[in-house]
């Protein structure tokens, strides 16, 4: 038993995360865990939605009264109560994360070499994905392989949505100087509208309710900052209250993902079931060019990136984050997915909680490769459809735009939509044929997503290989380090 333990102590359990959830609500309680996984659980719950939106699809059609009524009365509202949990708790999550994990860094410089070394990799990485994408669109060029029949459907069938889409972008007002974007960007005026998701301009709002990600780690760094200044004996209160808070949300965490195969059978169905396969066909040069591209960057970038950065095996990695891909998928969102990424990464990789909380935060908004190839590949599809040939330069201000665009685009389903529809408007192509792709951006978007997701944890096991520690071995909690000892549980 010592030598069980002693080993326990050495190298984390790959399962750590699921091996909680499956347990009874009381973690203190001496059964083992029973049945299936989760991730299993989860990944049959992927299947069987999928299987039965296609069969119910080619039965009845999507457009079918009781299909509707199935998807509006059952599926749709048990997915999008799985999502609305799962948000729910992102903002206390990140806030009292950030907080702790700022403090137990503790040093103003450790914390700059943390965040240089975050955002340098963020930007090769996106960047190194915005290739991939125009160089795949170039060469297999999917906007030249559509007729003009398919297309001249799809623009009758979205076109409506596509309308919306445009007259909501062109709300959103002009757009500010480069560097006055960063600052709004960043920096919040009013931190508690921003966590509300009340918009600086409410008037030229397109959504509202999300909150800003960005702005909420920005506030939640500068008190962590602050908390360093302050001698532990003024702070330790709070740091304790905070703590408090992480724990809480973290059973939360737990509680929701027990529901979670269920959710994802209905999410996926919702999708299926009204689109079907055909549309994936009439796109299928368009979406096996953006998958192509996804793959490309997922399983060769990302694991160069794991193997000579991080240091770990690329198969053992993407086995223990499992439960994160699906629920990345399933969601289609970078914030759902935060909660259990967050856990995931500190409890079966190892990267400790003062790197985890700020890289996995900061890239939930900021680090979202996929989106950047989607949107590179989407606006080069669109203008070969219009028979407009960029030019080097416009293919080079479109990668520029794509990378810009995957930090401020948000983290949620079709987040990229207006920002390709801006970038359409900037190479003179009609923003209405976006109506062209409307159909099948739901579906790669929950491939894209995961992209990001993945990207985010690459990120954090980087930053932690390089700041000295250990993967894939327990550490002590970033409030220990901030010198604040917490009540054994």
């Amino acid at each position: 038993m010592p030598n069980e333990n002693e080993n326990r102590k050495r190298q984390i359990d790959a399962d750590a995360f699921e091996r909680e959830v499956t347990t009874d609500l009381d973690e203190e309680t001496p059964d083992k865990p029973k049945g299936w996984p989760l991730h299993t659980r989860i990944l049959i719950g992927l299947a069987v939605g999928v299987v039965a939106g296609v069969a119910v699809n080619y039965k009845f059609g999507g457009d079918h009264p009781r299909v509707v009524w199935v998807i509006d009365n059952i599926t749709q509202p048990i997915g999008q109560l799985f999502l609305r949990l799962l948000l729910m708790i992102v903002v206390p999550l990140v806030f009292s994360s950030l907080v702790v994990g700022v403090a137990g860094i503790g040093d103003i410089r450790k914390l700059g070499r943390v965040g240089l070394k975050s955002f340098a990799y963020c930007l090769v990485i996106s960047a190194i994905s915005v290739l991939i994408g125009l160089t795949l669109a170039n060469t297999i060029r999917p906007g030249t392989r559509i007729d003009e029949t398919t297309k001249a459907a799809l623009e009758q069938r979205y076109g409506t949505d596509a309308s919306q889409q445009v007259e909501a972008a062109k709300k959103a007002g002009t757009v500010p100087s480069p560097l006055m974007q960063v600052v709004e960007t960043i920096v919040p005026s009013n931190p508690i509208a921003a966590v509300a998701g009340v918009p600086a301009n409410p008037s030229a709002a397109t959504s509202g309710g999300t909150p800003n990600m960005l702005h909420l780690m920005f506030f939640a760094l500068i008190i962590g900052i602050a908390i360093t200044l302050i001698p532990v004996s003024v702070t330790a209160p709070l740091l304790r209250g905070l703590e408090a808070l992480y724990e809480i949300t973290a059973k939360i965490i737990e509680i929701i993902m027990k529901f979670a195969p269920y959710a994802v059978a209905c999410l996926l169905f919702n999708n299926t079931a009204r689109f079907g396969l055909d549309l994936l066909q009439a796109l299928g040069w368009f979406v096996v060019t953006v998958l192509l591209g996804l793959s490309l960057h997922m399983f060769g970038v990302y694991s160069l990136s794991i193997y000579f950065l991080s240091r770990i095996s690329p198969i053992d990695f993407f086995r223990r984050i499992k439960t994160v891909i699906l629920t990345a998928f399933s969601t289609s969102s970078s914030n759902a997915t935060l909660p259990t990424a967050l856990r995931i990464s500190e409890e079966n990789l190892g990267v400790p909680q003062e790197i985890n909380s700020f890289v996995l935060t900061v890239g939930a908004t900021a680090n979202q490769n996929g989106t950047a190839l989607y949107e590179g590949v989407t606006v080069l599809f669109l203008a070969q459809l219009a028979g407009i040939d960029l030019s080097l330069g416009q293919q080079l201000m479109v990668v520029y735009l794509a990378i810009l665009g995957g930090i401020g685009t948000a983290g949620v389903p079709s987040g990229s939509i207006p920002f390709i529809i801006g970038v359409l408007v900037t190479i003179g192509v009609n923003p209405a044929l976006i109506a062209i792709i409307l159909g099948v951006d739901r579906i790669l978007d929950m491939c894209r997503t995961t992209l990001n997701v993945v990207g985010d944890i690459t990120a954090a096991t980087y930053v932690a290989r390089s700041e000295g520690y250990e993967l894939l071995k327990p550490h002590e909690p970033a409030i220990v380090h901030a010198g604040i000892t917490m009540p054994s549980r």
